[in-house]
């Protein structure tokens, strides 16, 4: 086991590791494409906030609808090829979201590429996984970190099209045919071979054991089939656990949710900030997770995924809830820059975990996170809206230092330093 830890990745496995970092970047940049083209879709199709609104909610509903569906692609598929299948896919469906004449038709192609967005997603993170154990040390959150720096580019390949008087077609065109040849050859330097690892079957039943009773504690003289009996059977715990890394996850992406959609308005609104300086909210919390992502892997091989996510969610609680407390526009800026921050390894961390539970099929854990943080997308704008109508922004966007404590109080389920127990 040390020697496998401590030995210098292959040659395939750096390949490996190049090969899910283009898989990342491609799923960012697709859609970030289409975004900065939906007013003028809007304008196109003459329908007012409401109907628009309906449509473009199409896409995270036609992710949670496949959600579930991504472990059994990923078993049958092998989680490469289904993170390449759908990365056409998804180029393919947002070409026809860009063309559509409808917004029956904007819909339902939205619906259909937020479906295949969903299978990518788990896939791309579940081969990550595979070629982080290879590692034997952590990579995931550098491959997230990709993900953010592929959606800024696709965001700025949409401005250069639209200056340059590109029609929709001729751009999406372009973005899907460049995004599916990246795929495509990055499937030729994936690892080869079925999900489950040779690794995990080596370890036989001590992997099993070391999940049920992370602690290793058992009582004094008692024999290994007492501590079977006595302990929680690992079905309960396994569920515990992935309802808890669940939750987690869903606290990374309320927090996300809470800069994307409602930084702007509060600082703009509530504290009177210009609207250039208003943009700066959600800006800072974007860059100081992407700065998050990019030390993450060095932060938990160090200190363990279990302490820096305490450290994160303290951090998002101190720093939110003070910018919350005493409302300025530079205290607010930095309050969403610390969130940002904080939860930067969050999600990463969830779906690692959910790839390593006992008892679940290949993929399996990974999808269901994947799928109810979705849900959590999904929800949490209408929810920090109605509190926002009845008490205002200000109440409202305590979600984000509750996301925190909430990370604070389930951060246990979380693997501890790799060096405890050597």
């Amino acid at each position: 086991m040390t020697v496998d830890v401590l030995r210098r990745p292959a040659s395939a496995e750096r390949q490996a590791r190049v090969a899910v970092a283009v898989l990342f970047f491609t799923n960012g940049a697709l859609f970030a494409n289409l975004l900065p083209r939906y007013p003028q879709i809007k304008a196109d199709l003459g329908i007012g906030n409401a109907a628009y609104g309906l449509a473009v909610a199409a896409f995270p509903a036609g992710a949670i609808a496949a959600g579930l569906a991504a472990g059994v692609v990923i078993r049958r598929m092998g989680s490469a090829r289904a993170a390449v299948a759908g990365t056409l896919l998804t180029g393919a469906w947002i070409l026809l979201a860009g063309l559509a004449d409808s917004v029956v038709l904007f819909a339902a192609a939205l619906f259909l590429a937020g479906a295949m967005d969903a299978v990518t997603d788990v896939a791309q993170n579940a081969h990550g996984l595979r070629v982080q154990r290879r590692y034997g040390r952590s990579i995931i959150n550098s491959f997230h970190a990709i993900w953010s720096i592929g959606a800024v580019t696709g965001g700025a390949m949409a401005a250069a099209a639209i200056a340059l008087d590109l029609s929709r077609g001729q751009h999406l065109t372009i973005s899907a045919v460049v995004f599916a040849v990246a795929a495509c050859v990055a499937l030729r330097f994936c690892l080869s071979g079925p999900e489950a690892e040779a690794e995990s079957e080596s370890e036989g039943g001590a992997g099993v054991e070391s999940v049920a009773d992370p602690a290793g504690e058992s009582g004094p003289g008692s024999s290994g089939e007492g501590r079977r009996i006595a302990r929680p059977t690992p079905g309960r715990r396994t569920a515990y656990v992935l309802a808890a890394l669940v939750l987690i996850a869903t606290a990374g992406t309320l927090v996300e949710d809470a800069g994307s959609s409602w930084a702007a308005l509060y600082l703009s609104g509530s504290l009177s900030a210009s609207v250039t300086l208003a943009a700066s909210g959600y800006i800072a919390l974007v860059g100081a997770q992407f700065v998050g992502r990019i030390i993450g892997d060095r932060l938990v091989d160090r200190f363990g995924q279990r302490t820096v996510a305490r450290a994160g969610g303290l951090i998002v609680v101190a720093g939110m809830g003070l910018a919350l407390a005493v409302p300025t526009v530079p205290g607010t800026i930095l309050g969403f820059a610390a969130a940002g921050f904080g939860v930067a390894t969050l999600v990463p961390a969830a779906m690692h975990e959910a790839d390593e539970l006992p008892g679940l099929k290949p993929g399996s854990g990974l999808a269901i996170v994947s799928w109810l943080m979705r849900l959590g997308f999904l929800l949490s704008p209408p929810v920090v809206g109605l509190v926002a109508d009845a008490a205002g922004l200000r109440v409202g966007l305590l979600v984000v230092p509750l996301a925190g404590l909430l990370v604070l109080l389930l951060a246990g389920v979380l693997q501890p330093g790799r060096r405890q127990g050597r």
